[in-house]
């Protein structure tokens, strides 16, 4: 056990960390620093500072990073196309990377010498704490509770919660855990456990079901510079400004609801239910606007390089130097994404209306099915014969050896 004095813990007032945070003060016989990273909680920050103190936190930090996690981590990751086994848009992954950044700050302003989180020994959040912590402050102590201590189940947390006095947003009748921020939100453990089971409705909080959507479509033009998104209907909007309406205008017209099994990096499956309504929207608009504007060989290099990328986000290697180059390669590609796409909500769709860009690569005189003056259609005659060459020589081969045989 290391010689602690003052651990900086990521605390989110949930099961986890509140036990932690308790757990901590006893075990190690050190201050704790409860550092909250404000990445979008919304009301479930109300009463965390009271609840830190009176849990025995020494000091209360609530650090405000939603500007800061859209524009420098959500963002780049949507610029790059980022999506987990084709499904995940990485909010949880992209908050992991953020949150140990500012808690290395603060443990260097209040003179902590050691970090800590609670992620458990299973997940991938634990990964993803600690190769932050050691990229940006390899001196400082990491400590993991779920690895250490001898409370190996909800269950035995809740007890020990209750023994404790310690209120936990968790209970018997919400068997399971969830991870929000401004990107979204993230349900997994108790009765998600059974891939067969369906999610219950009422555990869904940042949409309304499709089938309770409003009957009525609504349209919606985002405007895009150099890949990323910053206006919406013509109003010009900070990253976290415009990540929060999207996220109203999802949520209202159901879209964004992604429930998965997926592979986490430590070697098991895990099922997860997510909701990403306005990442959903983003997505699906930025996707229109790399069609009109991106070469076809920038998109194939980017699409093949594209699960590498995600996957770096996905197992915890933000801060390492393959992402960097993977991100200036990304980020050179996305120069000319600049210009605005229509689109409509319904009822859990997202539909493509129309896309415009000064950078257009696509020619209506070119591409027209009417006659034209620029493209001369025997041209392809060559083109399909040379293309076809090897396959000719294939074909010659095959009916030689069947020949000879």
């Amino acid at each position: 056990m290391p010689d602690v004095k003052k651990v900086v813990l990521a605390y989110s007032g949930g099961l986890d960390t509140s036990i932690i945070l308790k757990w901590l003060i006893d075990t190690y016989k050190c201050q704790v620093v409860a550092y909250v990273a404000d990445l979008g909680q919304g009301e479930e920050l109300d009463t965390i500072r009271e609840k830190g103190l009176n849990t025995g936190a020494s000091q209360v930090i609530v650090d405000d990073l939603r500007e800061e996690f859209v524009r420098d981590y959500v963002f780049p990751a949507f610029r790059a196309g980022a999506m987990y086994e084709g499904q995940y848009l990485l909010g949880t992954s992209l908050a992991r990377p953020v949150i140990a950044k500012g808690q290395v700050r603060a443990a260097r302003a209040t003179g902590g010498d050691a970090v800590s989180h609670g992620a458990t020994g299973k997940g991938n959040d634990q990964v993803r704490f600690e190769l932050s912590y050691q990229a940006l402050a390899p001196e400082l102590k990491i400590i993991a509770p779920w690895r250490e201590w001898d409370l190996g189940s909800r269950e035995a947390l809740l007890a020990y919660a209750q023994k404790h006095g310690i209120p936990v947003p968790v209970t018997k009748a919400r068997p399971y855990s969830s991870d929000r921020n401004i990107l979204h939100i993230s349900f997994e453990g108790g009765i998600l456990e059974d891939p067969w089971a369906a999610p219950p409705e009422d555990m869904f909080l940042l949409s309304a079901s499709p089938q309770a959507a409003p009957d009525a479509p609504q349209e919606l033009t985002i405007a895009f510079a150099q890949g990323d998104a910053v206006a919406l209907d013509g109003q010009k909007l900070s990253p976290a400004a415009l990540l929060a309406r999207l996220n109203e205008l999802g949520g209202r017209h159901g879209i964004g609801r992604v429930d998965m099994v997926e592979n986490r990096y430590v070697g098991m499956k895990s099922r997860g239910v997510y909701e990403t309504p306005g990442g959903s929207i983003l997505r699906q608009a930025h996707l229109a606007l790399e069609g009109l504007c991106l070469d076809r060989e920038v998109l194939r290099i980017r699409d093949n390089l594209l699960p590498h990328y995600s996957e770096l986000i996905y197992y915890g290697y933000w801060f390492s130097p393959e992402m960097e180059l993977l991100q200036s390669m990304m980020d050179k590609a996305q120069e000319p994404v600049t210009g605005e796409v229509r689109l409509r909500l319904y009822k859990g769709n997202v539909t493509v209306l129309g896309r415009r860009s000064p950078n257009s690569l696509y020619r209506p005189d070119i591409a027209t099915f009417e006659a034209d003056t620029v493209y001369n259609q025997a041209d392809a005659t060559g083109f399909i014969r040379l293309s076809g060459l090897r396959l000719r020589i294939r074909h010659a081969l095959q009916q030689a050896q069947k020949a000879n045989s």
